[in-house]
């Protein structure tokens, strides 16, 4: 399976191409876009969300990674092969939240380059083709790319930060919910909000952190907007209160 996480959004003329691309090089594969419009410009944002959704990934996905501000500079294109999956994308630390979280894992530099490379969009001209060749046939790793020392990962598991604003208007953190206890007072916004398991749990209108499906912090208002009520934006901070603080 090819799985795409890129912040190209759904409109415009960029993801159908990556579509294009995938077709072309690996026919038949499955292509699922787990997401089209993760943190834009923020990688480090967006790591912590691809990190946050690579469990649930099969074993032996391939996944292109693409939140990629610095296209067409330095910056080395990638595969990161962890725990049985593929990930594809730029040397930004995009991927660093999932070697993190990895038993094993080995890093690649793609030295491979198509005759027709675009400055800007890496994402179809060099990281689709690689991403097919691997769907289809891992063994073939050896001819795009060459293994590297594995970097030194800067990354902590917690980012006081919101990643990412869902449809609904909640609120997506990049911190762990399993590092706070119920008690954990958050404030954003200049507001201060508890804890509560669903969004029943407080009366319509009211807000909430709860632990969400990918384990992380999230702040919703029932039956509402957080964001438009709190005025929050990915980027944005969060700040941890004790009980006593609230």
């Amino acid at each position: 399976m090819l799985i795409t996480f890129t912040d190209f959004g759904v409109e415009g003329p960029y993801l159908g191409q990556m579509r294009v691309a995938l077709a072309q090089a690996a026919p038949m594969v499955p292509v699922v876009e787990l997401v089209s419009d993760a943190p834009a410009f923020r990688p480090k944002s967006a790591a912590r969300l691809l990190a946050a959704l690579v469990n649930r990934l099969p074993a032996g996905s391939v996944v292109i990674a693409v939140v990629d501000p610095g296209v067409g500079s330095g910056r080395l294109a990638l595969v990161l092969r962890a725990d049985g999956r593929y990930f594809v994308g730029p040397d930004n630390g995009l991927l660093d939240g999932v070697a993190a979280g990895a038993t094993e894992c080995a890093w690649f530099e793609i030295t491979w380059r198509p005759d027709s490379l675009s400055n800007s969009f890496h994402g179809r001209d060099l990281f689709a083709p690689v991403a097919g060749a691997l769907a289809i046939d891992p063994a073939r790793l050896a001819e795009f790319a060459r293994e590297l020392t594995p970097p030194p990962l800067a990354w902590e598991p917690d980012l006081a930060e919101v990643i990412y604003v869902d449809g609904y208007g909640n609120l997506i953190t990049g911190l762990q919910a399993a590092n706070f206890d119920e008690a954990t007072v958050f404030r954003i916004g200049g507001q201060s909000i508890r804890h509560g398991k669903t969004f029943s749990a407080v009366v319509e209108g009211g807000l909430l952190w709860y632990r969400n499906s990918m384990n992380l912090v999230e702040v919703a208002e029932n039956c509402g907007s957080a964001a438009n009520r709190l005025g929050a934006k990915i980027g944005g901070g969060i700040m941890r209160l004790g009980p006593d603080m609230a």
